[in-house]
């Protein structure tokens, strides 16, 4: 790996739990040695992107992240567009509608909404990041990719989050055909085991997926009727993300989803 991405991957390590690192923890958790990692630090801190705070001089994420962020929602309006869909998905729903997407070999929460129908709900973060194997977000892209590309975001050790959680490739990507055919994911307790849900994929100019929508229910509320109104509304707010984004769906995808409404 270059130098530009160990840098890049220790901006990865910040999370909002871990929203400042030490340089020995940062070592650790790269796996770097700390000189190398000083090292990258500096050099990212003498452009903005880390600062370092504290009496401990912990590091965390500067200022330079939230010009290029604004900047990217400026001429790509993703986030922004989308909101106003997922809130109108989550009041129809009653459950908590979120919206993904790829980011190189990560799939990242971009932003989600609560319904204020019921106390219990599946509470989400900002950027976390979804394994693909374990969440229906997860499979809903990778089923939408080449298979030279499901093989390699698979190709790592998948962890066994719950119980039934699937972590043998060859599985997964059977699974990813069922996917496919139907045109929206449906995972139960393999994130979470008291959580259900279901994603369709996103997409802008071409075939393969490069986010997904979805939502998330806990599992003794899931039935099959809502099931079956879950998937109504995903597609057609996914249609309309789309279509805000300048993109469109793949025919394909498009006759599916005309079954699910």
């Amino acid at each position: 790996m270059g130098t530009v991405g160990k840098a890049l991957d220790l901006l990865d390590l910040f999370t909002r739990q871990r929203a400042q690192v030490g340089l020995s923890e940062m070592a650790r958790l790269s796996g770097l040695n700390k000189a190398t990692c000083h090292r990258l630090l500096t050099e990212m801190e003498s452009r903005g992107l880390v600062e370092q705070v504290g009496a401990a001089r912990e590091y965390r994420l500067g200022p330079a992240v939230l010009r290029l962020a604004a900047l990217r929602e400026t001429a790509v309006p993703t986030r922004d567009a989308a909101m106003p869909v997922l809130q109108t998905l989550a009041r129809a729903t009653g459950e908590t509608a979120h919206l993904s997407l790829r980011e190189g070999d990560k799939l990242v929460t971009l932003a989600f909404a609560y319904a204020p129908t019921h106390a219990t709900k599946v509470m989400m973060e900002d950027a976390d990041i979804l394994p693909w194997h374990a969440t229906s977000s997860g499979q809903a892209v990778l089923a939408f990719l080449p298979e030279a590309e499901q093989v390699a975001l698979l190709s790592h050790p998948l962890r066994r989050l719950t119980d039934v959680t699937e972590t043998d490739p060859a599985r997964l990507r059977a699974r990813l055909d069922d996917v496919r055919a139907k045109g929206c994911a449906e995972t139960a307790g393999t994130f979470e085991s008291d959580a259900q849900s279901v994603a369709v994929p996103l997409f802008l100019h071409g075939e393969a997926a490069v986010g997904a929508l979805g939502v998330a229910v806990p599992v003794s509320r899931m039935t099959p009727e809502r099931q079956t109104l879950i998937r109504r509304h995903l597609a057609l707010a996914a249609t309309e993300i789309i279509d805000l984004w300048g993109g469109h769906v793949p025919p394909a995808v498009t006759a599916l989803w005309q079954r699910l409404t």
